[in-house]
């Protein structure tokens, strides 16, 4: 059941959708959410959304030593207030203007219909519009239907961080970033040098 109220902003539109920030009174909603559609924590973590997983996505933060400015929980819903997708977003990862997608999720009912990409395109633009000018997240390697999905959106690896625990996996994770037109990979590079190929 949607938690949704009048008083609730709308961050930015992906037609038909509305993004907005999720507050701690939406954690049982976006809990519903991941069991309702399983499939990444499956894909990922080798296991079911646990019941404490949506409260430790609201609550995790970027490890010490990543400095940030700010960490964005969005929803995005639909006309009835349900939600339909969400996206946890770094500000200013390590070095100002580089934003960390850290988890983009769509509901499984519209996979392969467009919804995905238009909805993160959306995203996209609205983080542009907050000053960044490169995007960064990490893709499972062997997580095929996401790895097309970052690729076709445009990001390239960068580097690869191998036997990484997630849930009950140690997955390989693929470092990607993109960079928008007032960034070059190479100044990406300088301003973040973990992401350089070779690093541990």
């Amino acid at each position: 059941m949607s938690t949704a109220t009048a008083a609730e902003d709308t961050l930015f539109t992906a037609t038909p959708y509305r993004a907005v920030e999720l507050a701690a009174a939406d954690i049982a909603e976006l809990q519903g959410f991941y069991e309702t559609n399983p499939e990444y924590f499956h894909a990922v973590l080798g296991e079911p959304p646990q019941p404490k997983s949506a409260h430790e996505t609201f609550h995790m933060l970027p490890p010490d030593e990543m400095p940030f400015t700010r960490k964005w929980l969005l929803g995005f819903r639909d006309d009835a207030g349900q939600l339909v997708a969400m996206a946890d977003v770094i500000e200013d990862l390590v070095a100002d203007d580089v934003w960390h997608v850290g988890l983009f999720i769509v509901a499984t009912n519209l996979h392969g219909d467009g919804t995905a990409r238009a909805i993160y395109e959306a995203l996209e633009r609205w983080m542009k519009a907050g000053g960044a000018k490169w995007l960064r997240l990490g893709v499972v390697a062997g997580n095929t239907r996401a790895e097309r999905f970052w690729e076709k959106c445009g990001y390239r690896e960068l580097r690869t961080r191998e036997r990484v625990r997630m849930g009950e996996r140690l997955n390989t994770l693929r470092v990607m970033m993109k960079p928008l037109c007032r960034g070059s990979v190479d100044e990406y590079l300088q301003l973040v040098p973990r992401d350089q190929g070779g690093s541990p």
